[in-house]
């Protein structure tokens, strides 16, 4: 499965704030390596890279835009010409230019990563797809939290990854490794 030369690379919400212990136990420590990699690939061969960055609304959150944790992570840091897109709430596609961004420039097909695999990863991918969008999920450069549900059972962040994908897969995206998108780059 070959990728379109102008496939973009969305990295959704790699931010500082989300280091932060209230968030709880975490899956796929190796993440950000993988977004580094992929974001390394995408540079080298002129691809488009777009970077979306939650500012939160929410009073107590890290992500605010006047708290130090809504800065991006080292590992995923734009550079200049690389458009950064601001949102507060979930998908990156509401109150946002990004679609309009990406049919302007012709882009069809999205590779996304980022964080949380279960809120706005999969609410963006979501979104794309509906649009009519051709999405792949890189399942090793993404990552997500425990949860505890509504009757107080509690899932861990692994499961939560899992079952997040799982839901995405065949239905608003294809899922695939970081080894295997740079193979196919």
């Amino acid at each position: 499965m070959s990728l379109p030369s102008d496939v973009a690379l969305l990295l959704i919400d790699v931010q500082q704030g989300l280091d932060e212990p209230r968030w709880g136990a975490r899956n796929n420590p190796d993440a950000e390596r993988r977004i580094a990699d992929l974001l390394a690939a995408w540079r080298a061969a002129k691809r488009p890279v777009i970077h979306v960055q939650h500012l939160s609304t929410e009073p107590n959150s890290p992500l605010r835009p006047d708290r130090p944790g809504h800065v991006f992570k080292v590992e995923a840091t734009p550079i200049e010409g690389e458009p950064v897109f601001q949102k507060n709430v979930n998908s990156a596609f509401i109150g946002t230019d990004l679609e309009t961004h990406l049919r302007d420039r012709g882009i069809d097909s999205l590779v996304i990563a980022g964080i949380t695999t279960d809120h706005c990863v999969s609410s963006t991918t979501r979104m794309a797809g509906n649009l009519g969008f051709t999405v792949t999920v890189v399942e090793d450069a993404t990552a997500t939290f425990d949860r505890v549900g509504p009757d107080g059972a509690h899932y861990s962040a692994d499961v939560m990854h899992r079952a997040a994908l799982a839901s995405l897969h065949g239905e608003f995206a294809t899922v695939r490794s970081t080894r295997d998108v740079l193979a196919d780059a």
